[in-house]
């Protein structure tokens, strides 16, 4: 047996361990996972493994794992990188590092992810890589949406995807960073977005190389709803909308799926009972680049 080989069935093997400790199952959009408890002490192959999963499958939703101390939800995100802490904090977050979300604003930050469809952290130089959940305390209603990117662009016009391909945010935060708004994933190499429908200043339009022309309100307003319209046409069908159960963590590729939090979320507690969320959110390390050439249909010019 070649060194090739063995380094080969070596691999294999490991996959296959570690895919032993856990089952996948689909759902619409990513996998479940059961019968893996987070809390415990795992291996660096079976870590390996989750995090080639969620690259794979973009969502994992580890089913029944009871209560995740904020130690160990930064722990766990630690996988994936460095933390971003978020400039939000609550005195009831267990965790410096962790973002305490609720419909009570005594034991949370109230009126999150309401903005729009959007990515977490489209305001940094690149935006985060991971975005980590665990639902604390479950409400009657107050599911996450969520929606794979990469099928969103597939499901534009060829005049669409030209049109958004010379499009680039101006993020309204901190020194207002300009990404591509169609860019290739960092990982897969697959095209994704770069937005957030309710922090976004303007546009920049124009091929990556070419002098661009910055949009007004009313143009930055019309574009903003022509992406809103793409995650809710056809009667919102490419939405995931995930209804949280005890004992709920997610770990989604921030950069392959939008989300937005549901107008249930926000309902009083006498209504749908306490809700709260936990988040933690993974440094990016990529500013957002189209690794392609950006190539016209048929008799199109520049916008």
């Amino acid at each position: 047996m070649s060194m090739v080989t063995f380094l080969i069935n070596v691999a294999l093997f490991s996959r296959m361990a570690a895919h032993q400790l856990y089952k996948l199952t689909p759902i619409k959009l990513g996998a479940e996972v059961r019968g893996f408890d987070l809390k415990q002490q795992i291996s660096a192959d079976v870590i390996d493994q989750i995090k080639k999963d969620v690259t794979e499958h973009r969502i994992l939703v580890f089913k029944d794992q009871g209560t995740i101390s904020g130690d160990r939800h930064v722990e766990i995100s630690r996988w994936f990188g460095e933390l971003e802490s978020t400039f939000y904090k609550h005195p009831k977050s267990p965790h410096p590092d962790v973002f305490r979300v609720s419909n009570d604003e005594v034991e949370g930050c109230t009126g999150v992810g309401r903005t729009g469809w959007h990515i977490d952290g489209s305001f940094q130089p690149a935006p985060f890589s991971h975005s980590l959940y665990h639902m604390v305390a479950v409400p009657k209603k107050g599911n996450t949406v969520f929606a794979p990117l990469h099928e969103v662009i597939c499901g534009l016009s060829e005049e669409q995807r030209w049109r958004w391909d010379q499009l680039w945010m101006v993020s309204d935060r901190r020194s207002g960073p300009v990404h591509p708004l169609i860019y290739s994933h960092p990982l897969t190499g697959r095209k994704t977005l770069c937005f957030h429908l309710g922090m976004t200043e303007s546009f920049l339009v124009g091929l990556p190389h070419a002098e661009k022309r910055r949009t007004d309100w009313k143009e930055t307003r019309q574009i903003l709803q022509e992406i809103h319209h793409e995650f809710v046409k056809n009667n919102k069908a490419i939405q995931y909308s995930h209804k949280w159960e005890v004992g709920d963590f997610i770990i989604s590729d921030n950069l392959a799926v939008g989300h937005e939090a549901s107008p249930e979320t926000q309902l009083p507690v006498e209504q749908v009972g306490l809700r709260v969320l936990h988040r933690t959110t993974v440094m990016g390390t990529v500013p957002p680049k189209k690794n392609y050439t950006v190539e016209p249909p048929a008799g199109h010019g520049e916008l």
